[in-house]
């Protein structure tokens, strides 16, 4: 196995940093729902087309929001070089308290601070200190929220952090107790892999900042992303990037990722008979006339990138799908063999994505999440 790094030495983008630390689950998608076995490429190719291309009330639709949810549009996570910004909407459960974080955080400041100043003869106060330190911090982490990294699907190539379902499932990871960051990347023909990838590592950065950690009360150690069909493959992508703990730089604390089409190698899609137009899809995405020799499908896929420091995944399909089945029995495989946590979700039919994210499947994606994440 060969373990990809951190993609930080092409960075087009100037990132907007200016605070802490983060807990991100993040949201994707390829292309959205489909009741058929159809081609990812809606009629309405306008950016914020909705991925569910069928009117049916299914997946995320079925979800009502309460419409208490926090929420912060277009926050510039980076900027291009030419100065187009890119930007996110960042959903916060309505019981969220930054300020009531900032006044523990302080506390455990001060406490730590009464620690450094007590001399060897003040053994008791010193010992009595050390445990207004650690009731501070616990006091502090119990304020702190984890984050979901959002990241909307679309071929790649379309697709809004803004349209109506992308939005619904902002508001439900919101009202799961997460901070949800339902993030928009560069897209397909403007630029190819890594572009989508980099600006993905940038918005975890920019989350985890220690400013910006505080500003919305997350935990910068509990960051997550939930991704589908595109989306999927990102985060799962994500997830692989880089080696060792997963509370620094770009690296994410736990994946679920939706119908991810995460192999798009020739092996992975043209061996296996994917249809022509998940094919033409991958090419355009990697930028390669051809999947065969084709160095840039193999690191935008995932399987040899993962080591056992990576993070836990939940992974769910439909059965008869447009993403062969078999892309996510794979995945699964090869973090068994790894001994990665991990948990395969399949149910029956053809719906695609967030298409699959009914009640039922939305409690285990929030179960899986809470368990790595906390609450």
């Amino acid at each position: 196995m060969t373990t990809r790094p951190r993609p930080s030495g092409r960075p087009r983008l100037r990132l907007m940093l200016g605070v802490g630390t983060v807990a991100i689950v993040g949201t994707m998608l390829l292309a959205g729902f489909h009741t058929q076995l159809s081609e990812l490429r809606p009629d309405d190719r306008s950016d914020e087309a909705s991925e569910l291309v069928t009117p049916a009330i299914v997946g995320i639709r079925t979800f009502l929001p309460a419409g208490d949810v926090q929420i912060d549009e277009d926050v510039e996570y980076a900027t291009e070089l030419d100065g187009t910004p890119l930007t996110l909407d960042v959903c916060s459960p309505a019981e969220a308290t930054p300020t009531a974080t900032a006044t523990a955080s302080a506390g455990a400041e001060a406490a730590a601070a009464q620690t450094e100043s007590a001399t060897p003869a003040a053994t008791d106060s010193a010992d009595a200190a050390d445990d207004a330190d650690a009731d501070a911090d616990d006091s502090a982490s119990a304020e702190l929220r984890p984050a979901v990294l959002s990241i909307h699907g679309g071929s790649w190539a379309r697709g809004d952090k803004a349209n109506s379902d992308w939005r619904t499932v902002c508001e439900w990871l919101a009202s799961e107790g997460f901070v949800a960051y339902s993030v928009n990347y560069r897209l397909v023909p403007d630029v190819v892999f890594p572009a989508a990838l980099d600006d993905l590592t940038a918005a975890v950065s920019w989350i985890r900042d220690d400013d910006n950690a505080e500003k919305y009360g997350i935990d910068p150690d509990r960051i997550g992303a939930f991704g589908g069909s595109a989306g999927a493959n990102l985060a799962a992508v994500l997830g692989a990037t880089g080696s060792g703990p997963l509370t620094d730089g770009a690296r994410v604390a736990a994946i679920a990722a939706l119908s991810g089409p995460v192999d798009l190698t020739y092996d992975g899609l043209v061996s296996i008979g994917a249809s022509d137009s998940l094919q033409q899809i991958a090419r355009e995405y990697v930028g390669c006339d051809s999947l065969q020799d084709c160095d840039a499908a193999t690191e935008a896929s995932v399987a040899d990138a993962l080591d056992r420091t990576d993070p836990p995944v939940f992974i769910a399909t439909s059965e008869q799908e447009y993403v062969p089945l078999v892309q996510s029995t794979d995945y699964a495989d090869a973090l068994a063999d790894l001994d990665i946590d991990h948990e395969l979700v399949t149910v029956p039919g053809t719906l695609h994505s967030i298409g699959i994210l009914d009640e039922a499947m939305r409690a285990r994606v929030a179960t899986f999440l809470h368990r790595y994440l906390g609450i």
